[in-house]
């Protein structure tokens, strides 16, 4: 017999994927019969509540008059704004990233000792397990780097001696290591990916343990090891707003759900991953990046106006770019007058296109973000409003950094590991019982018939 090829999908595979697709389709309707809510999400869009967390708390709107309204959106970690946070070390001109993760995990400000120990913690854990960059990652590489950072991840569990130990002070060490770890494992693997699959240079630097871990990060993917002041304080940013956002997105009620399992911290973190990297998720900058250049293709003057919305309008009929009807980098699950990261965001981003001298593209993607929302609300019936998100202005950062497409999503994972160890630890503290949602079969019952008579 023939062996296949790995790769191929053969005709018998289309024909078995047609029956597969036919006995596997669900009336849409029966949703609504049933009760059942889509995606765990009421019709209005709004999650249903299935736990009780802590760790941060996300807002877009009030009540009045006992009338829920919309209001600008508001973010906590562990009960502080996240404006309060951010402007307490931009004022201290330091990195805020550590500072972030002590608050995330242990639930209170470190003072000044308490977060010099801790971050001295994290650069001592930075170095990986000895050879691992050449016997794991190197001789593995991969087009995708967040499915080698999740190998990587279930890699290191043969390396750890506790590695199923769910104790908090060893599930607390496993996620520092991780939390240090993350930086080096992803631009390793792309480094690994530019090198054996593009054919380029390779370029491989230690980690500096006086360094924070946006600079390690940049230190790590450029050839010369160097950065401006900008840069670091800029990707910093971006840390400490990627790290954690409540605990309803989809890679945290993963980590929920998969350590309510009971299993260990890799396999938790690594199924994380695979959550992240969906498009859906994790991979939203590097959509609006493509968005964007294909508006400038294709509108001759990007500061008209007229011209602009024109073309989004076409975006949202589904007769431009990807043709998916969407305007990506424009509205949230569950922001509605703005994204306080983004209004965050957006204030550094400016200042970095003007040391790249790329202030023009900001302000063509400032034309866009206004314009979008005026189609929007014109064309969609969105009552709850729409507004730039973050990965509106994320990718355009990246952008400026030179930093890869193909680490953007996992620089979101280096961010969101500090939300993801918090939410293990809350879960595996609080929980005792596996989450185990229900589904409501809809099949009809049926007779077995013999193999003979069928």
């Amino acid at each position: 017999m023939a062996v296949k090829n790995y790769s191929e999908i053969t005709p018998e595979i289309y024909t078995l994927a047609e029956l597969a697709t036919k006995n596997s389709n669900i009336d849409p309707e029966l949703y609504e019969i049933h009760k059942v809510k889509r995606g765990l999400r009421d019709l209005d869009g709004k999650g249903v509540v299935t736990g009780l967390t802590e760790i941060s708390t996300v807002l877009s709107s009030k009540t009045e008059n006992g009338v829920e309204v919309p209001c600008e959106g508001e973010l906590y970690y562990r009960g502080i704004n996240i404006n309060d946070l951010v402007g307490g070390f931009i004022k201290d001109d330091r990195f805020g990233f550590e500072e972030t993760v002590y608050l995330l995990l242990f639930g209170e400000l470190p003072d000044k000792k308490k977060l010099a120990a801790f971050s001295r913690l994290i650069s001592e854990y930075r170095t990986l397990p000895t050879n691992f960059n050449r016997d794991v990652i190197m001789k593995a590489p991969n087009r995708d780097i967040m499915n080698s950072l999740a190998r990587s991840v279930l890699t290191l569990y043969s390396y750890d001696k506790h590695a199923n130990d769910l104790s908090i002070p060893n599930v607390l060490r496993q996620s520092i290591q991780l939390i240090a770890n993350f930086s080096s494992l992803s631009v390793y693997a792309y480094q690994a990916y530019r090198h054996y699959i593009m054919g380029r240079g390779l370029y491989i630097h230690n980690p500096d343990p006086k360094l924070s871990t946006a600079e390690n990060f940049l230190r790590l993917l450029r050839p010369d090891k160097k950065f401006t002041k900008l840069e670091a304080k800029l990707l910093d940013m971006a840390l400490v707003l990627h790290a954690e956002h409540g605990g309803g997105n989809n890679s945290t009620f993963t980590t929920h759900v998969v350590t309510s399992s009971g299993t260990d911290t890799y396999s938790s973190v690594a199924a994380s991953l695979c959550s992240l990297k969906g498009p859906k998720h994790g991979g939203a900058n590097i959509k609006v990046k493509h968005m964007m250049e294909n508006i400038r293709d294709n509108v001759k003057d990007t500061n008209d106006d007229d011209e602009l919305k024109t073309y989004l309008i076409k975006l949202l009929n589904k007769e431009a770019f990807d043709r998916s009807g969407l305007i990506y980098g424009m509205g949230h699950a569950v922001y509605s007058l703005s994204d306080p990261r983004a209004n965050i965001f957006k204030k550094y981003v400016e200042r970095l296109s003007e040391e790249k001298g790329r202030h023009e593209d900001y302000i063509f993607y400032n034309n866009v973000a206004r314009l979008a929302t005026e189609v929007i609300a014109e064309k969609r019936k969105i009552y709850k409003g729409v507004s730039p998100n973050i990965d509106f202005y994320s990718g355009f950062a990246y952008s400026m950094m030179n930093i890869p497409e193909e680490l953007y999503t996992p620089l979101f994972a280096v961010a969101r590991i500090a939300g993801w160890s918090a939410h293990r630890i809350e879960e595996l503290i609080n929980a005792n019982k596996i989450i185990r949602p229900a589904y409501k079969s809809v099949a009809e019952n049926r007779e077995y018939i013999p193999l003979k008579d069928r």
